[in-house]
């Protein structure tokens, strides 16, 4: 365990600091959560589009509870493991650039991985027989984020494995429970069944 900690220590300053000056407004800007509002609403656009009133709604509920589950569960570990940020770690903040707003107390594991994860997953599998290449807009989008994560100082790679491993099982349960719900008690067929609201 305590060389996993090491090395997760030693990937971050090395990403860390592969930053320099002229991008760091750049990341900061990326890492804040209001920057993905325009993006939502793009997707949201889409969804309305290919689904309808109805199915919209619904989906935007599994979306709202996706996004809580994982920030909580987020939360859970980071006092559970009580894991220090690296912006507040002795030993890895004096060697790391931290550009970030504010630094948190602890980082074990990232929210904004795992939403942006189970984000892909949910609409990437709702949205792919709708809108081709959909999938890989969410992909880039989700490492972009995690990344920013790493590089305004805040996380190690390991805090964003982590949340990307939760984010993509829990996206991978809430589409499965979103098509259940949809057929059982909507009578919506999935994707696969047809393309009509």
């Amino acid at each position: 365990m305590e060389q996993l900690v090491e090395i997760d220590q030693e990937l971050f300053l090395f990403l860390n600091n592969l930053g320099s000056t002229p991008w760091d407004n750049f990341w900061n800007f990326v890492t804040d959560k209001l920057t993905s509002i325009p993006f939502y609403a793009l997707l949201l656009y889409l969804i309305y589009r290919s689904f309808g009133i109805k199915k919209t709604m619904v989906t935007l509920v599994f979306v709202a509870l996706l996004i809580t589950f994982t920030d909580q569960l987020a939360n859970i570990f980071k006092h559970g493991f009580e894991r220090p940020r690296p912006c507040r770690q002795e030993g890895v903040m004096e060697y790391a650039r931290y550009i970030a707003v504010r630094c948190g107390r602890y980082g074990y594991f990232s929210a904004h991985a795992a939403s942006s994860a189970a984000l892909t997953v949910f609409l990437g599998f709702i949205l792919r027989p709708y809108w081709r290449g959909i999938f890989l807009v969410l992909v880039f989008w989700a490492i972009l984020v995690s990344y920013s994560r790493i590089y305004v100082g805040v996380h190690y790679p390991g805090d964003i494995i982590t949340g990307w491993f939760f984010g993509i099982l829990l996206g991978l349960l809430f589409y499965k429970l979103w098509k259940y719900i949809l057929k059982r008690y909507f009578s919506i067929p999935s994707p696969e069944e047809g393309k009509t609201s």
